[in-house]
């Protein structure tokens, strides 16, 4: 199924698999992407080449690798055409969907909408949002994922539209879905009843609900987000075009509600799992004396970061990220061809056990200042990627999953049966395949 490093010279590419085999690698790397990796480097080393449809991807492992791709300090990659192939037209032209100069002038301008004064703002307004939603928090057949899900809906149409979405919301979220689980459907034709079809028809709603909604902001004062990139502009007075506004946003829509869910429901999980660590995440939230998060103390929740960084670790929400090669280059020795779509993996990476002690167990203590695993090389640790193309939201990330939790773990504790383990689906998000049934426990 996979062909070692050794036949990735130009001159001899590996041989093309049997269509059912193809397909059958794609749904098992979807499926479980962590033990895919792991395999493919067990046995055929740091650099592995396969066929997937008409293109020759290319995998290359360990953190030196994922230095050198997303680094790109010599200009070999393209995060555009690579993106392209598998969300371009569902996400058209969102941030990481740009190279180069287009790219940095980009998230320069995008950017005025992340500053701290922002992101402070930001907060303030999340927190009356996230009690109103918890208190309707019911122990009753209770299942995190689709909780969470709403919850981080509404916070991003506070926060980044402005506006209490109401009976509109179920649409929206319906669109949100159907966009995601297009990204990854193996037919990309418009065939009615198809999940790409139900994915194009939800990035066409989304822009028409932001179109229509971008000339009053314009002239607005407002301080969500959609308003902050109508009115933000470069020394020279450049805007972003009407088109480039749908286009970020319905991208950074996507980012902030699924990737948040994905990290909010597995630190759930683990901290069910893990009793001990929650009740240390809930002293430590009582000891600040608020039933809110201030913008100023988030940093003072030293155990939930490194519980979340933990979290992290074990399920990154984007568990593999592909870069398209626009010249031949050379690794380790092997000489791989221009138009090679090259992958790197967080997942595989967070869980290589001569970088990390007991990679398959939750021990947030790895990330204190004493040991500090994660520093033991530049790009061991990557949940947010690197380079030019880092999450430019990871700041608002933590901050919305901070508030959530601190207003959580004082009115909740939460558990699952002996034994329970969550059925992951890594890909193309990490999520539970069964909404992650959880018991809450009101606290008095």
């Amino acid at each position: 199924m996979t062909t070692a490093a050794a036949a990735l010279a130009v001159t001899a590419p590996p041989p093309r698999p049997g269509l059912l085999e193809e397909v059958y690698r794609g749904w098992l790397m979807r499926r479980n992407p962590l033990a895919c990796t792991v395999r493919m480097a067990e046995r055929d080393g740091a650099v592995v080449g396969q066929h997937m449809g008409l293109f020759l991807t290319v995998s290359l492992f360990g953190p030196d690798a994922v230095k050198f791709v997303l680094l790109n300090r010599e200009g070999i990659f393209s995060s555009r055409r690579a993106w392209d192939l598998i969300i371009g037209r569902i996400f058209t032209n969102g941030l990481m969907l740009r190279d180069g100069d287009e790219h940095r002038w980009h998230r320069n301008l995008m950017h005025q909408a992340f500053t701290w004064a922002a992101l402070a703002e930001y907060v303030a307004r999340m927190n009356p949002q996230i009690e109103e939603r918890l208190a309707r928090w019911r122990p009753e057949a209770f299942r995190a994922y689709p909780s969470l899900k709403r919850l981080t809906l509404e916070l991003a149409s506070s926060v980044f539209l402005g506006m209490q979405l109401g009976p509109e919301a179920e649409q929206l979220n319906r669109a949100f879905e159907d966009a995601v689980a297009a990204s990854m459907s193996v037919v990309r034709l418009r065939i009615p009843g198809t999940s790409f079809a139900r994915g194009l028809a939800g990035r066409e709603l989304l822009a028409r609900f932001f179109a229509a909604r971008i000339p009053e902001r314009r002239q607005g004062a407002g301080s969500d987000m959609f308003s902050r990139l109508c009115r933000a502009e470069d020394e020279q007075g450049e805007r972003f075009a009407d088109q480039e506004i749908v286009d970020h946003l319905i991208f950074l829509m996507m980012a902030a509600h699924d990737t948040t869910t994905s990290t909010l429901t597995s630190l759930l999980y683990a901290l069910a799992r893990h009793p001990e660590w929650q009740e240390r995440v809930r002293a430590e939230c009582l000891e600040l004396g608020t039933r809110h998060l201030a913008f100023d103390a988030a940093d003072r929740l030293v155990t939930l970061k490194r519980v979340m960084n933990e979290t992290l670790r074990r399920w990154p929400p984007l568990s593999t990220i592909p870069r398209m090669a626009l010249r031949d280059f050379e690794w380790q020795g092997h000489r791989v061809p221009a138009g090679a779509v090259t992958i790197v993996y967080p997942i595989h990476n967070h869980h290589l056990s001569e970088w990390w002690s007991e990679p398959f167990g939750f021990d947030p203590e790895r990330f204190s200042e004493d040991r500090a695993e994660h520093r033991r090389h530049s790009h061991l640790f990557v949940p947010f990627g690197g380079g030019a193309h880092a999450c430019i939201g990871l700041r608002f990330a933590e901050l919305q999953i901070k508030a959530i939790v601190h207003q959580l773990v004082q009115r909740f504790r939460w558990s699952v049966p002996r034994g329970y383990e969550m059925p992951v689906q890594q890909s193309p998000i990490s999520k539970p395949r069964d909404g992650l049934p959880l018991q809450l426990e009101p606290i008095a």
